[in-house]
């Protein structure tokens, strides 16, 4: 590929099979596309999971912490009566149990702990570093170190099947959470053991399964045809309220100085609640944060977009 191909800016709501990693996916999506520079993911599956992948480009980048702070969903298959050191089908089998007083009044019951705000310890086979260390290498080296729980979300958690000792779980989850440390922790409350069968990420913040592509899909096209499936840098914000600005707005935003805010916008924003602003041709500009003692908009992520958004709102927001 050539090193003057034009820059992109957005997102590929990527579909990840079972086997390769995250990183075996980007690396194959960068050398199709020939984008090589300012592409990444935002979360990381495991090998074995599927599902939903999001990739950035160019200027989609900046927005890439936002994909990991977003909320997840998943299929979870779990498998009662048994513990692996992975906490996972890909490790050894250390204990088991029978499951056939298990009932699904009992299961429930048990589930209801998961729910909300818990501490969870993160499971040896992960990626987090300990002293500078990977945890999954010194698991994989027979040493297994102290790790400190810590508070993860669990929006939600209901029973899709049960049939033991099989399980398949609907799991939504925020930042940081291990569904395989929730299977773990499910088969120990239960005082069966269990462990992560199968997991599909069904959707990552705005980007679901049922709408993602997969490399096959992109890998017979032809040079650039690949763009027609990318989703504008904006995109993963819809959730936040629109508004337009004029280009005084814009220049003084850009020059990082506050704008104001018209009297008639007063009544609904909250203080440094954060709204999409676009250009009064529909170019997404950024995101700004409202400072409601000083009636001021602040810019928070501006981006440089040459092309209009489709999402841009046909509002006037600011001066």
């Amino acid at each position: 590929m050539k090193n003057n191909i034009s820059p992109v800016s957005g997102f590929l709501n990527m579909y990840k099979p079972p086997g390769p990693t995250s990183m075996d996916v980007l690396r194959q999506v960068k050398q199709h596309t020939g984008h090589r520079k300012r592409v990444g993911h935002g979360g990381t599956l495991d090998p074995q999971a599927e599902g939903v992948l999001p990739i950035c480009f160019g200027q989609a980048t900046r927005l890439m912490e936002l994909l990991v702070d977003s909320g997840k969903e998943y299929r979870m298959e779990v498998r009662l009566g048994a513990t692996t050191t992975t906490y996972d089908g890909e490790g050894d089998v250390v204990n088991t149990a029978p499951t056939s007083d298990l009932t699904l009044e009992l299961v429930e019951d048990a589930l209801e702990a998961f729910r909300g705000t818990i501490q969870q310890v993160p499971p040896m086979y992960s990626a987090l570093k300990v002293e500078g260390k990977r945890l999954y290498k010194l698991a994989r080296s027979g040493i297994e170190v102290e790790r400190q729980p810590r508070a993860v979300e669990i929006h939600k958690l209901e029973i899709l099947e049960f049939a033991s000792p099989s399980l398949v779980l609907l799991a939504e989850s925020g930042r940081g959470a291990y569904m395989r440390s929730l299977a773990h922790d499910l088969g120990q409350a239960l005082g069966c053991g269990a462990y992560l069968s199968g997991l599909v990420r069904t959707r990552s913040g705005a980007f679901r399964s049922e709408d993602a592509i997969t490399m096959e899909d992109i890998i017979g096209e032809a040079q650039d045809e690949w763009q027609r499936h990318m989703y504008s840098v904006d995109y993963p914000l819809l959730d936040m309220k629109g508004l337009t600005i004029g280009r005084d707005a814009e220049r003084l935003l850009r020059a990082g100085q506050s704008v104001a805010l018209p009297p008639s916008m007063s009544a609904y924003v909250r203080y440094m609640e954060r709204h999409r602003a676009y250009s009064q041709d529909g170019r997404f500009v950024g995101v700004l944060s409202f400072d409601l003692p000083k009636n001021r908009w602040l810019p928070h992520k501006l981006f440089s977009l040459d092309s209009p958004s489709p999402y841009a709102p046909n509002i006037q927001g600011v001066a």
